[in-house]
């Protein structure tokens, strides 16, 4: 029998971890997007631009998130 056990510093380790991990996928989906920029048709550009809009805010939000479990685990004098 195999046991495994993960040992976190923080309490939010599992929520920083999953954080993390959805910011990386934003910022792949925003890649492609920056990347359909390259060869989208004038009448989709506008519908590519409102995506990426999208997913800014998203990355921005996630940014926003990280940072304030940080400052929960971390708090300033």
């Amino acid at each position: 029998m195999l046991t495994t056990v993960a040992y976190g510093l923080h309490l939010n380790t599992f929520a920083v971890f999953e954080l993390r991990e959805h910011l990386q996928m934003l910022y792949i989906n925003m890649w492609e997007l920056l990347h359909q920029l390259e060869y989208v048709r004038p009448d989709q550009r506008t519908v590519v631009y409102e995506e990426i809009q999208h997913i800014r805010e998203q990355i921005q939000h996630t940014i926003d998130q990280l940072l304030q479990h940080d400052h929960t685990e971390h708090p300033r004098n």
